[in-house]
């Protein structure tokens, strides 16, 4: 009776398949250092697919995320008062909207991702914004996460780049992403995802470290933690430079 048992929870058990494709990752770095001359940085993402199996007859392809923190951000809406001036009438707060969103594809995004698995995952920008809800006398939500993204995509902190990612022999892949200057510190996160006719059979998730360092960590670090003696050393720094500026100018004239 005992063996019966033991049989018939071992035929209920699910069957667990390792995934037949699966992601080997490099990176050209995994650290990004803001300093004061840091004007912007160029990451390479690379790998390739690692099979148990022959190739699927279906196309392969590859999506490529890079998600920097994320955080609410109040979102106002402008309308013209009397027809005279402009005023906000309006505003929303997105609840979780990431300071950096890029994703990469081999091909359009409607060849390469089904809906539910966008939905599922969150990899396209839209989805990529949390906004849970809206105050009753706002009926256009979604227009104002059209203007993060419209905003964000035109200072290069959101990225869309369709047919970016070169895929070899649909084993071996690779993309660069651009990262502006302006930057937000903390943990970025990228994630890799193998799919075929749009369904997702296999996916990757590291993480990219971006901190300031140096004079412009310093200098962060004590406008935070000392806000009043960052506020009198800025105030040092501008008399200075103006003092230097009219001495060099009194200079020039009796030169």
């Amino acid at each position: 009776m005992l063996r019966l048992l033991f049989v018939t929870l071992l035929l209920a058990l699910p069957t667990i398949t390792p995934a037949s494709e699966e992601v080997v990752l490099g990176m050209s770095k995994d650290k990004v250092a803001i300093t004061t001359s840091f004007n912007g940085s160029e990451i390479l993402i690379f790998g390739a697919v690692k099979r148990e199996t022959p190739i699927p007859d279906t196309q392969l392809h590859v999506v490529i995320t890079v998600a920097g923190p994320s955080n609410p951000i109040v979102v106002r809406k402008k309308d013209k008062w009397l027809g005279l001036i402009w005023v906000n009438r309006s505003s929303l707060e997105v609840d979780e909207a990431p300071s950096f969103y890029a994703v990469a594809t081999t091909g359009p995004m409607r060849d390469v991702l089904s809906e539910p698995e966008d939905l599922r995952n969150r990899i396209t920008i839209h989805n990529a914004i949390r906004s849970v809800g809206a105050p009753s006398d706002i009926t256009d939500s979604e227009s104002f996460t059209a203007a993060v993204i419209r905003i964000r995509q035109k200072a290069g902190l959101y990225q869309l780049l369709e047919g970016q990612v070169a895929l070899d022999q649909q084993t071996l892949f690779r993309t660069s992403i651009k990262m502006p200057s302006d930057l937000t510190e903390g943990d970025y996160t990228a994630r890799i995802f193998l799919t075929r006719g749009g369904e997702i059979i296999s996916r990757y998730e590291t993480s990219i470290d971006v901190r300031k360092v140096g004079l412009e960590r310093w200098l962060f670090t004590l406008s935070r933690e000392n806000p009043a003696l960052y506020g009198l050393m800025s105030l040092a720094i501008a008399i200075a430079a103006g003092w230097g500026a009219s001495a060099a100018f009194q200079m020039a004239r009796r030169g």
